[in-house]
């Protein structure tokens, strides 16, 4: 396949720091160090305090897939229609420091690709050929992440009450399978269909959907102290 229709196919145009044959460094890139440092502290601050980030490392961790800040974290320029990615080639983590600006966005990009990056490390997830296996993580990390919050939903102006969680979580997981695949909504939305209730069900490892800080703190506090639970038993 060309390398230009691949990049496309697979979401990489969007990400241009990640084909370093065709990205050059440039003067103005240079000058913008400001953006890249911003982002490696928020990135820090995010992993080290928020609840969310903190169960997820340490369940990758006890799943044999420890991460490396420097290894699988890269803050980069991004097109201006997304905040992160997961890169599966290289399992890395790619933060968007042109277009993530507060500590509480950076919070949930962090917490959505670390979603991704743990069904990498637990499951045989084939990212490019099969499209329910990316519909699936998608839907687990708008489930989980904290993207279809009350309070994140009311900010943008969304407001629903049946079932309005499952419909955000649906939306957006279309919408990030449309965003790096270049199939119809309708097929998008087929795929998020055909898996919906069992990803939507599939909480691990936060054991629940963490509808807030509050819940998080709540699951990682579980979470850390299982070993002593079981060892009691």
């Amino acid at each position: 396949m060309d390398q230009t229709k691949q990049d496309e196919e697979y979401g990489y145009d969007l990400f241009p720091e990640r084909n370093t044959g065709k990205h050059k460094k440039s003067l103005i890139r240079d000058s913008l160090f400001i953006f890249n440092h911003k982002c490696q502290v928020m990135l820090t601050f995010a992993i080290e305090t928020s609840p969310y980030a903190k169960l997820l490392l340490g369940a990758m961790k006890n799943s044999g897939c420890k991460v490396l800040k420097d290894r699988h974290f890269s803050c980069e320029d991004c097109d201006g229609t997304v905040s992160g990615g997961f890169d599966a080639a290289s399992s890395q983590i790619v933060l968007c420091q042109n277009n993530i600006h507060q500590q509480s966005h950076m919070n949930r990009v962090v917490t959505h690709e670390l979603i991704h990056a743990f069904d990498h490390c637990r499951a045989h997830v084939d990212w490019f050929n099969n499209f329910k296996h990316l519909a699936c993580s998608e839907i687990r990390a708008a489930n989980l992440s904290g993207d279809c919050s009350f309070s994140n939903e009311v900010a943008r102006f969304n407001f629903g009450l049946k079932e309005h969680h499952q419909e955000c979580v649906r939306g957006r997981a279309v919408r990030s399978i449309l965003a790096v695949r270049k199939i119809s909504r309708e097929e998008a939305q087929k795929i998020v269909d055909e898996v919906f209730d069992s990803c939507f069900n599939d909480h691990a490892p936060f054991g629940r959907i963490p509808h807030g800080n509050k819940d998080a703190k709540f699951a990682y506090r579980e979470y850390a102290n299982r070993d002593r639970y079981y060892a009691n038993l």
